[in-house]
Parts: structure tokens; C-alpha cells; sequence
């Protein structure tokens, strides 16, 4: 008579719980694509519908679609100015702004491998402000369209600037000196902001305006300007995510797998130094979007940057347009800039962030 094995033994051999279909994992993760879509359009409408003057969603559908109808002095067409002319415009730079942040994040620290990497990391961000700050004291530049294209310029050469400085020496562009060498950078392009406006008083009071980080007052012309940029940083994002993947594993797996470690790096990089620039240029520095974002992401779809990127993509804009309606109405009839909204949403999420590293860390 055959031996039999011990009960214990029989069931270490036996399979367990049946795993987790790969078809299931994929549901999930299309699910909460659908529920980010859907809390982007209840954040679009929202965006349409609040400020000093409320509108009924019907309303604003009204709006969109027939203009309002009626003589110039019902209700009807002034609610049609209000929706088309000032929030429609401010929604869409909202939305273009809030994806190419949470873009530029998600991207970021993929690249650098770090958890609390943002697009202000690499100096993107002050390459703007320096930019904006000596167009208004020197090129006499007065106007939100004629901040962006100086705002977009200072950004990408600062991102050039890092870029380069890290990749000499041995090893390259390392996610460690791409870091050491925006932290420098920034602090150099923060002394020159300071700088100019110690010495030039109209240009504070100029400038203090575009610092903070807005979406007031941008309307339809910023939106037509920023959006093939937008494009153009979407694609170098979406060609560098297979990268990304790999590079989470280490640069000598990654190099193993068959990737370029420089191209991926270059590529992800120019990406995010274009989207960064396109949401610096539109809405001013807007701090968190770009840190808290991807965390959120990942914590719902995981690391895979073929989820990542398109959760935070909508994500972005559901965070930035809640701030900026919140910042209407928190104390009427004045508004806190979306900047200052984010930051104050922003400071918890990164206390839980540090706790949490070090819980898991010990």
C-alpha cells in the first residue's frame, strides 16, 4: 500500500487560491479610466456652472449649445457671455494645464525613480518665472499672451541646462544628478527672480500676479496657443513610457531588456520639460498637481505607465478645476488663485507621503 503524505504536506502541494484572471486586473483598471472621465466631466461642468454668477446645469448646456437665444438683455444671453467668454476658455486651459502637469509627474519620477519628484524638480519651473519676469522689466511684456511664448522659452532652456550639466561625468544622466543638478539650477534661477525684482518695483507688482499660479483670466487665444505644444509632449511622453517601465527596474535590467537608457531619459525628459512648460506658460507655476497626481494614479492602477500615464492625464485637470472652483466661492466675492488652493490641498498629501516613507522604511 502506497505511502500517503501528511495532510499538511498534501495541501502545500495542492494550488491555492485560484489567481486573479490578467482579464480581471484589466477591467479594474479600465473601470477607474471610465470613473476618472466621469469625474472630469462632473469637474468641467462644475467649473461651467459656479462663480459670482450661478448657473443651473441646464443653463449651461443651453449655453453651449444654442448660445443662449433671446434679445441682448434677457438672462438667457448674458448667461451664454458668461459660459462661452470667460468660463469656457478658463476651463479648457484648466483642463489642458491639469493634464500636462499630471503628466509631467508621472513622467518625472519615472525618470529619477523618486517618489517626491515634480516638474519644479529639474528648475522648469524658475526657468519660466525668469523668463516671464525679465520680459516684463526689459521687453516691456504687459499681457498673458505675451508671457507664454517667454514662459515656454525660459522653460525649455533651463531644461536643456539641467540636462546637460548631468550628463557629463561618468554614468551619464542619472536619476541622482538629473536631481542635484535641477536643485542647483533652481536655486540659481530663483536668486536672478529675486534679483530683478528687488530692483525693479513695478515689475513685482507685475509679476506677483503671474507667480502664483492662475486660472483667471485666461481666455480662448492662451488656450489656441498652448495646444499643439501640448500635443507634441503627449507623443514624446507616450513613445518613452515602454521605457519607463523598464528603467523602474534598474538602468543594467533595463539596458538587458534591449532599452536605450539616454534615449528614454532624453525623450521622457523633453516631454515633461514640454508639458511643464505649456502649463508654466498658460497658468503660472502651479505647485502639487504634478506630485500628487501620479501617486493617486498608481495607487489605483499600479506602476505600469500604459495606465499611469492616461489616469493621470485626467486626474490632473478633475484636481486643478476642483481647486479653482473651490477658490471661487471659498470667500465671495473675491477669489483664491488656483495656485494657492492647490498648495493648501497639496501640503497634507505630502505629510502623509513623508509619514508613510517612513513607516516603510522602518
Amino acid at each position: 500500500m502506497p505511502a500517503v503524505a501528511p495532510r499538511h504536506v498534501r495541501r502545500t502541494r495542492r494550488p491555492g487560491r485560484p489567481r486573479r484572471p490578467r482579464g480581471s486586473t484589466a477591467v479594474r483598471r479600465t473601470g477607474w479610466l471610465v470613473a476618472a472621465a466621469l469625474a472630469l466631466l462632473a469637474a468641467v461642468l462644475l467649473s461651467l456652472s459656479v462663480g459670482s454668477r450661478p448657473l443651473a446645469p441646464g443653463e449651461v448646456w443651453h449655453a453651449l449649445l444654442s448660445g443662449g437665444g433671446g434679445g441682448p438683455g434677457d438672462g438667457g444671453h448674458i448667461a451664454a457671455q458668461v459660459v462661452r467668454e470667460m468660463r469656457l476658455p478658463r476651463t479648457l486651459v484648466g483642463i489642458m494645464v491639469g493634464a500636462a502637469l499630471g503628466l509631467a509627474g508621472a513622467v518625472l519620477q519615472g525618470l529619477t525613480r523618486n517618489p517626491i519628484a515634480e516638474p519644479g524638480i529639474l528648475g522648469i519651473s524658475q526657468g519660466a518665472a525668469v523668463a516671464v519676469v525679465l520680459a516684463i522689466a526689459f521687453a516691456g511684456v504687459h499681457t498673458l499672451a505675451g508671457y507664454i511664448w517667454f514662459a515656454f522659452a525660459g522653460a525649455g532652456l533651463a531644461a536643456v541646462v539641467v540636462y546637460t550639466i548631468a550628463a557629463r561625468g561618468r554614468g551619464g544622466a542619472t536619476p541622482v544628478k538629473l536631481a542635484l543638478a535641477g536643485a542647483a539650477i533652481n536655486a540659481l534661477l530663483a536668486s536672478v527672480v529675486a534679483a530683478v525684482l528687488t530692483t525693479r518695483a513695478a515689475t513685482l507688482d507685475e509679476f506677483r500676479f503671474w507667480q502664483i499660479g492662475s486660472l483667471s483670466g485666461r481666455d480662448a487665444e492662451i488656450a489656441a496657443q498652448i495646444w499643439p505644444f501640448l500635443l507634441v509632449g503627449i507623443a514624446l511622453v507616450v513613445r518613452a513610457a515602454r521605457g519607463l517601465d523598464a528603467l523602474a527596474l534598474g538602468d543594467d535590467v533595463a539596458r538587458g531588456l534591449g532599452q536605450n537608457i539616454a534615449a528614454v531619459r532624453i525623450t521622457g525628459g523633453l516631454g515633461a520639460a514640454v508639458l511643464t512648460g505649456v502649463a508654466v506658460a498658460a497658468a503660472g507655476p502651479i505647485a502639487f498637481v504634478g506630485l500628487a497626481v501620479p501617486h493617486l494614479a498608481r495607487a489605483l492602477v499600479g506602476s505600469g505607465h500604459r495606465w499611469l500615464l492616461p489616469l493621470s492625464a485626467l486626474l490632473g485637470p478633475v484636481i486643478l478645476l476642483v481647486s479653482d472652483v473651490i477658490g471661487r466661492v471659498i470667500f465671495p466675492p473675491s477669489e483664491v488663485p488656483a495656485g494657492v488652493m492647490t498648495a493648501l490641498i497639496g501640503v497634507p498629501f505630502l505629510i502623509a507621503l513623508v509619514r508613510r516613507s517612513r513607516v516603510a522604511a522602518a
